[in-house]
């Protein structure tokens, strides 16, 4: 450990040696050996503590490289990077709507050309702004971008029964520049309004073959299911509704028929094929309006004591 230091200027130089007095008495060394003293004892000083920390890191050190070398003798694999760690792959993109991260692929994103997203993602379009994580950043509604979203991975707008942001979702979809959202979106805003639109149905029974049974609803779903009712309940084994009972979408009629011996009156094809009683098909079609949410308003002629006896029936829906 070096405690003391003495300089001597009253050097001799030979050739390349430096040769001084550490003793030397004359003035000027002795008084610039003190001022050099006094400038090195800290320095000095801080030599041990310096020394014991470059002793502790080496020994640190050293100490991993032992324990690595003695894990690697028990099990080589050990420190090889674990094959279930994958770095992230470059198709997948995160980026930040209101707010909101959402993560797809770049495909997905890409899917409809000169669209917003497809423009941001291929790098036609700079991106302008980044949150603080580095995610590209759309100061548009959040919440709403996972229908966007899902039209874009699906290829199909499916909302949820109780959806009432229409108008929102569609300023979204012409900001992002996707026509075929929007399209959709009207699609679905349609059939909307059509299921909403309230059903009539009437059933009116003349009792005679000229008229037989009209069933008429302005639903057409409703018509096909009492089609496919008859199909099913048919003793013939209809492969499929017969044509000649059919009067438009929303009209069907069954005017041949003819009574049999118990006065119940048989629904017969046009060559006479037995397909059902009349009175099974006109309680098949009441029960289908009951099951399906209809209501009934008014009923003609019911003083006989049955629904299926009665001339007429008014349902709404």
């Amino acid at each position: 450990m070096l405690t003391h230091i003495y300089v001597c200027v009253c050097m001799a130089v030979k050739g390349s040696d430096i040769v001084g007095s550490a003793h030397c008495s004359c003035t000027p060394c002795q008084h610039r050996s003190a001022a050099l003293l006094f400038v090195l004892r800290p320095l000095t000083r801080a030599l041990p503590t310096r020394s014991a920390r470059l002793g502790v890191r080496h020994g640190m050190e050293w100490n991993l490289r032992r324990m690595e070398s003695e894990l690697r003798q028990i099990n080589p694999d050990l420190l090889q990077p674990s094959k279930s760690f994958k770095k992230p792959s470059s198709g997948t993109i995160t980026i930040n709507v209101g707010g909101y991260l959402y993560a797809a692929q770049r495909h997905t994103l890409a899917k409809h050309p000169g669209s917003l997203l497809e423009e941001m993602v291929t790098g036609k379009k700079p991106v302008v702004h980044v949150d603080s994580m580095g995610n590209t950043f759309i100061d548009r509604d959040g919440p709403i971008f996972r229908h966007v979203l899902n039209f874009l991975r699906l290829g199909e707008l499916v909302l949820p029964d109780d959806f009432k942001e229409a108008g929102l979702l569609r300023r979204e979809a012409n900001f992002y520049r996707l026509s075929e959202l929007a399209q959709a979106l009207q699609d679905w805003e349609q059939q909307q309004a059509t299921q909403h639109e309230p059903a009539f149905l009437e059933v009116t029974d003349s009792h005679e073959r000229s008229h037989g049974l009209r069933v008429y609803c302005s639903d057409s779903t409703f018509i096909e299911k009492v089609k496919s009712r008859l199909v099913q309940i048919s003793k013939s084994r209809l492969d499929g509704f017969p044509e000649e009972f059919e009067v438009s979408s929303n009209i069907i009629q069954f005017r041949h028929f003819i009574k049999s011996e118990q006065g119940s009156r048989l629904v017969l094809k046009q060559d006479s094929t037995f397909l059902c009683t009349l009175e099974c098909l006109k309680l098949e079609a009441v029960m289908l309006a009951l099951r399906g949410g209809f209501r009934l308003l008014t009923s003609l002629d019911s003083s006989r004591g049955s629904v299926v006896q009665c001339e007429a029936l008014h349902f709404v829906k």
